[in-house]
């Protein structure tokens, strides 16, 4: 599943990616062979181990890509308006969905107007299946394991430094050049580029924009300047999606509730000249434990299940005027410099409030008080 959807297609979703990635796993299994799914992308590798999405294309209408327009279309639309519409025919949904996430939101909204169903409703069924738990429905290989590689921070982070230098150096400007002339040239020239939808929102494309759209209309050393702001916003990027990958592990793989997970063996790969006696022996031990039905010798990471968060609990903060959504999300809302700023800020104001409220309370008990003393000498 390598070069296999043309660049210009940007309808193609997690759903699709499942269905012809779960086709050949089948056709693996039916060679008596094992697959081995590689990432990258966490999200879609557990589109294939959990069932956790909902596939609305096949109730609809056979229009090629009238579904993912339509999402398009709802997302065009202003984030409450949106976030408004899906409270009226999905409240559950809406509450755990925070107005500014409009994809979610717009998503949400499209399984209802193509079934009739909430969405929320379609994720009841999945948990309430036999193996299901409360992030999605059961496991769909049973005899599964996961093998996360991962290194020491610091040296991640120069490999993924050398790794751009290293595509540089092969060619990475040239094949820029060659897929901005191809299919992004013609969209800038007519102001419609989208950089949040198919293969334009990836990175290592978009982060070269300037440079590729102004070389040869500007001076050279402008250009080289481009060039290199460009080279050091990939390198960034690239960084930060490997953090998000190894947080998504975390959370998703290694917390997530309920029984049917499989094991995460964690293979330490900061010395690459280590790479056979700490990666390549003990994986290959795994896998065929796993393949002979045996209990590996290593041992899988264990973390402790945050069973008691909900990570799409609803909070509003009148405070600041905003909705947030997840138990740790709001516990660091309440502790952040913005919260406690304004909550100083009401404090002040109370207090002042506070002593006007005493001081008129004072005036009016001296004027009820020289009343009485007045009332007192009319009698005498």
């Amino acid at each position: 599943m390598i070069s296999f959807v043309d660049p210009l297609v940007s309808n193609y979703t997690v759903v699709d990616f499942r269905n012809k990635a779960a086709a050949l796993i089948e056709d693996i299994f039916a060679q008596e062979k094992i697959p081995i799914v590689v990432g990258g992308t966490n999200y879609y590798i557990e589109s294939l181990l959990w069932k956790v999405l909902v596939d609305t294309k096949e109730k609809t209408s056979p229009s090629p890509g009238r579904a993912a327009d339509r999402r398009v279309e709802l997302e065009q639309l202003d984030g409450c308006e949106l976030h408004c519409r899906l409270s009226q025919v999905d409240p559950e949904m809406a509450a755990k969905l925070h107005p500014h996430d409009k994809r979610k939101v717009a998503r949400s909204l499209q399984v209802f107007e193509e079934t009739g169903i909430p969405h929320s409703e379609f994720l009841h069924r999945q948990r309430e299946e036999e193996g299901g738990g409360p992030l999605g429905g059961p496991l769909k290989y049973p005899n599964s394991c996961i093998l996360w590689l991962y290194a020491d921070q610091a040296a991640l982070d120069e490999r993924l430094d050398k790794r751009v230098d290293d595509m540089v150096a092969a060619g990475l400007l040239e094949e820029l050049r060659d897929f901005h002339r191809r299919y992004n040239q013609e969209k800038v020239a007519e102001n419609c580029q989208d950089y949040q939808h198919g293969i334009f929102q990836s990175i290592g494309f978009k982060e070269f924009h300037e440079y590729l759209t102004t070389e040869g209309k500007c001076p050279e050393e402008t250009s080289t300047l481009l060039l290199e702001k460009g080279i050091q916003a990939l390198k960034l990027v690239t960084k930060r999606y490997a953090r998000k990958q190894n947080k998504w592990v975390r959370n998703r793989f290694l917390r997530r509730p309920g029984p049917n997970v499989p094991p995460v063996y964690g293979l330490e790969v900061s010395d690459l000249s280590q790479w056979d006696e700490n990666v390549l022996k003990p994986a290959l031990q795994i896998v065929e434990s796993f393949i002979q039905g045996r209990q590996p010798l290593a041992d899988p990471v264990k973390m402790e299940s945050e069973i008691n968060e909900d990570k799409r609990s609803h909070h509003v903060c009148e405070l600041c005027n905003r909705v947030i959504i997840g138990d740790r999300e709001w516990a660091a809302h309440t502790k952040s410099k913005s919260h406690l700023h304004h909550l100083k800020k009401r404090w002040k104001l109370h207090s002042k409030l506070s002593a006007v409220e005493s001081q008129v309370n004072v005036t009016e008990t001296q004027g009820v008080s020289e009343g009485t003393e007045n009332l007192g000498q009319d009698r005498n």
